[in-house]
């Protein structure tokens, strides 16, 4: 017999914008499929009306595709198990509810939200988890009639079995085991008409023949109420791994707002490479064995076990990492290509950025020495601007900053106003060598005259060689801000 075909997913919802984590998710269900050349399904679970958000589903789609995923079947890419948003699912989940309450797996709950807040305030007053009472339960079929037919609000519950322990093997995790006693008789369709996650979930995951469920450790407590719905269908159930969340460094606590960008679009608006972000939470929760730390997508999908996934609750979301992964990926990219990607980031996120004003202030040739001087200097292109303003305005000097290096910084700048002023070959080649010779045969101090002469052109005491900023900003300009500076003096 052939061995079954391997279907993965992702189920969000249009409930705001698509969470870092959640694209880490995508990253290891995309590729354990694409390892065993099966298929990859985007479902779009939009049954909280509540809290659904107009737009979310398009956004969504979006950013992973801006990530450099594409799915197999889909919102926007239909195939034989569709349609794959469950507000257009509805008429089926009706079928399968109605099956679990002939069977009596399922009933008929009326009581209002009043009643079962009292429920929830005397739980906790005792200091107990929640749990229904079942109050409904013992209605008989005729009471359940007559009270729908006078058109009372119901949501429909599972019957979770007494004492009975639902155990399944988690793909990451190995052995679990969750007591019934500690699963409350969950609501599976709610009074609005649409069926809750837990009862969609099983229902779409089994009609799309869904495989493997990997989804975040939060779940686990699900899980036994999902196994016991596969139970009362008669539907196997897939393979379910539980991954470990993200949470912020140096805390025991999920990654939060308060730290920093969580959601996948906000990553991209800062300025990250979708590349190097996928490299860097391809580590998260899961290790080759290996010191090696760069993958392609390609390379990782080969690579990819789910054996060697972290069977802990929590992954540190390192952000100085991110930022040195973003870094190498930058530095190995030609000066071309750096710029072409930091003009698209630029207009695909609006984002104000000085490389145009760069551009038409200095020729190409320029503009590419510019990027070259600087790319190793930052992490994300948000940090482009504060690298490059020297570039284009003066810089804002004070007596205490332009003295900071040197005792006499009005010297100083004479010498090299007076040195620059009387050379006319203004290359690297003949500038450097010169420069670097005047000072030693003077006996000037090299970070006495070079600090001094780099705050004065620049503003900065960290910038790429200044002879190459010279070079660049050229005789005029460098003249101009050397008789700025020494008239502050």
């Amino acid at each position: 017999m052939a061995d079954p075909i391997i279907r993965t997913r992702i189920a969000p919802s249009p409930t705001g914008e698509f969470h870092i984590g959640g694209l880490r998710t995508l990253l290891f269900n995309y590729a354990w499929a694409k390892k065993n050349g099966g298929q990859f399904v985007i479902r779009i679970e939009d049954t909280d009306r509540t809290r659904f958000v107009p737009g979310a589903t398009n956004r969504m789609l979006e950013v992973i595709k801006d990530y450099g995923f594409d799915w197999d079947e889909g919102p926007l890419k239909e195939g034989a198990y569709g349609p794959y948003i469950q507000s257009e699912r509805l008429n089926i989940y009706r079928e399968y509810i109605d099956r679990l309450v002939s069977q009596k797996n399922a009933y008929y709950c009326f009581c209002t939200s009043e009643r079962l807040e009292e429920l929830r305030n005397r739980a906790q007053a005792d200091g107990k988890n929640f749990k229904y009472d079942r109050h409904c339960f013992s209605l008989s079929s005729d009471e359940v009639s007559s009270r729908l037919e006078q058109g009372e609000k119901y949501t429909i519950r599972m019957k979770v079995p007494d004492d009975e322990i639902v155990s399944f093997n988690d793909v990451v995790l190995g052995e679990v085991s969750i007591p019934t006693k500690e699963i409350d008789d969950q609501v599976l369709f709610k009074s609005d008409g649409y069926p809750t996650y837990h009862f969609a979930v099983v229902v779409d995951d089994s009609l799309m023949k869904i495989s493997h469920v990997l989804r975040g450790v939060e779940w686990i407590p699900s899980t036994p109420k999902h196994i016991l719905l596969y139970r009362f269908l008669g539907i196997e159930p897939p393979k379910f791994g539980h991954l470990p969340n993200l949470k912020t460094l140096g805390t025991n606590k999920k990654m939060s707002k308060r730290d920093g960008s969580v959601f996948a679009i906000d990553f991209l608006k800062d300025g990250y490479l979708p590349e190097a972000i996928i490299n860097f939470l391809m580590f998260l929760g899961w290790n080759p064995g290996t010191e090696r730390e760069f993958f392609s997508l390609e390379e990782f999908i080969k690579e990819f076990d789910i054996n060697k996934i972290h069977k802990t609750d929590l992954v540190s979301f390192n952000r100085d990492k991110l930022d040195w992964y973003n870094n190498q990926y930058l530095i190995k990219l030609s000066n071309e290509e750096y710029l072409s990607k930091l003009i698209y980031w630029s207009q695909k996120f609006n984002s104000p950025c000085l490389i145009s004003d760069i551009s038409n202030k200095y020729s190409s040739e320029n503009v590419l020495k510019i990027i070259s001087l600087i790319k190793e200097r930052i992490n994300v292109f948000s940090e482009f601007d504060k690298n490059v303003d020297y570039f284009l305005n003066h810089p804002n000097l004070d007596n205490l900053v332009l003295g900071k290096y040197s005792n006499d910084p009005k010297k100083v700048l004479k010498f090299f106003y007076e040195t620059l002023k009387n050379t006319e070959d203004f290359s690297f080649e003949y500038l450097d060598p010169l420069l670097h010779s005047l000072v030693k045969e003077n006996s000037f101090s090299m970070k006495e005259y070079f600090m001094t002469l780099r705050i004065s052109l620049t503003g900065e005491t960290v910038t790429p060689p200044i002879v190459d900023i010279i070079v660049i900003l050229g005789k005029e300009v460098v003249l101009t801000r050397l008789d700025s500076a020494i008239s502050k003096l």
